[in-house]
């Protein structure tokens, strides 16, 4: 659990109702570019139909049918282990904010505004484990903080749907109409979502990462709750 801290950043829509307003404005965001890999498949011999359903691979890199990306993209900052689990994060890209953000600090001033810097991460979710993991709505909780944030709250974002097409990440892990939890995440599969908040290039950061299984009910089974922790820097 992290200690408390000084200062409070309040939700903007809390902080006009007492009075106070907020920015807004337009900026344009950068272009980002991916660039794709090639890779030469070696010549294989023919296996007889009985030898490749005994050699069938496992689920290893699969993306399971309600999620909404398990892509990997960014370079890794680091991987949270957890029991049956691993959270690889990755730092994708940066861009400029196009809107206020969505707190403010005690004195009415929004923490994010138009021009700031941001950066991308990237969180993919596998099951390591030899069974099936049932998931919630929450899929997996990350908490990213830099070690100087001055807030309680956690960091701040920019909610703009073009920014995360460009980053080339989503920001919800679940895909549309995909039913109801529990969402089961197989042995060797993977989901992945980002994020972002602002840029501190070389400023330590830690990310929380916290997993509550679901029940048969789609519920929380908290009995069942891990919380595991990365700690790395922001180029």
């Amino acid at each position: 659990m992290r200690t408390s801290r000084a200062a409070l950043a309040l939700p903007l829509a809390l902080v006009a109702v007492l009075g106070l307003s907020a920015c807004s404005g337009d900026a344009a965001p950068e272009e980002t570019t991916s660039a794709s890999t090639s890779v030469e498949t070696p010549d294989t011999e023919e296996t007889p139909a009985e030898e490749e359903a005994e050699a069938e691979p496992a689920a290893t890199g699969d993306k399971p049918a309600w999620a909404a990306s398990n892509e990997v993209v960014g370079t890794k900052l680091g991987t949270a282990e957890g029991d049956g689990f691993t959270v690889d994060v990755y730092q994708v890209s940066t861009a400029v904010a196009t809107k206020t953000g969505q707190f403010a600090d005690e004195s009415g001033k929004p923490i994010l505004n138009p021009g700031d810097p941001i950066v991308f991460v990237n969180y993919v979710l596998t099951n390591t484990g030899d069974a099936d993991l049932p998931l919630t709505y929450s899929i997996v909780g990350v908490d990213a903080r830099y070690a100087d944030w001055p807030y309680m709250q956690g960091m701040d974002s920019i909610v703009d749907k073009a920014l995360f097409e460009a980053a080339g990440v989503v920001d919800s892990p679940i895909t549309p109409g995909s039913g109801e939890a529990p969402f089961v995440l197989a042995p060797g599969q993977s989901v992945a979502y980002g994020e972002n908040f602002k840029h501190q290039p070389g400023s330590p950061i830690e990310f929380e990462v916290t997993l509550t299984p679901a029940d048969a009910a789609g519920d929380l089974n908290h009995d069942l709750r891990q919380e595991v922790a990365l700690s790395a820097t922001i180029a």
